[in-house]
């Protein structure tokens, strides 16, 4: 399962955050991290990773998932995509500028001025992916929590459920549930795959 850190003043502000350590905005955020809590108190996991940029951190604690007994590992190959030069700005401030417009129009595919490609944070991310499993195999963890951001979750929703980039949306304090399993081939060579995923919190049903 990953989650989205809760709702930040940058946020509301429509501000490219990336790996600026922006704190949660309270009490704005707090109707986010509530249904999150809520939708968490009854999940028990083996093991918790998390972006060591605060909001991450602020959102675990918010959540309550973080239980005496659970390892709860810092990751910063979770942090969001480094927005470089654009961090700190609003679209108003960018769209003249070529380098952004081709940003945009290459789906974030190009290297941001200062910061990375979309290709770079999907190598962190694969690395990451690569020791979970082996921590996995090597400690049993079966079901495990990462609080992390919506660049991360898109790219990872674009990897487990084959949407594109502009279906990989979610919001704050709001996230995925994968079922995953890790196969490895005779040559030591894994691969994730994918056979469910749904929204956390779930969504409110729709039956009379």
């Amino acid at each position: 399962m990953a989650v989205r850190h809760g709702i930040t003043a940058w946020n509301l502000e429509r501000r490219y955050q990336g790996q600026r350590d922006i704190p949660l905005l309270l009490p704005e955020a707090e109707e986010g991290l509530m249904a999150l809590r809520k939708a968490l108190v009854d999940e028990r996991f083996d093991a918790i990773y998390a972006s060591d940029l605060d909001r991450c951190q602020q959102t675990l604690e918010w959540s309550l998932a973080a239980r005496p007994g659970i390892p709860v590992h810092l990751e910063p190959r979770l942090r969001e995509l480094d927005f470089g030069d654009y961090e700190g700005k609003v679209y108003d401030e960018l769209k003249d500028l070529p380098h952004y417009r081709a940003w945009v129009d290459s789906v974030g595919e190009l290297q941001i001025p200062g910061g990375e490609s979309a290709a770079q944070l999907r190598e962190r991310l694969e690395v990451w992916l690569q020791t979970l499993a082996e921590k996995a195999q090597q400690d049993g963890y079966k079901k495990v929590l990462v609080v992390t951001h919506g660049g991360v979750i898109r790219e990872l929703r674009r990897r487990f459920e084959t949407i594109d980039f502009w279906q990989g949306t979610v919001h704050q304090a709001q996230g995925r549930r994968w079922q995953l399993t890790y196969q490895q081939d005779d040559h030591g060579q894994g691969e994730w795959q994918c056979s469910s995923s749904s929204a956390v919190p779930a969504p409110a049903s729709t039956t009379p």
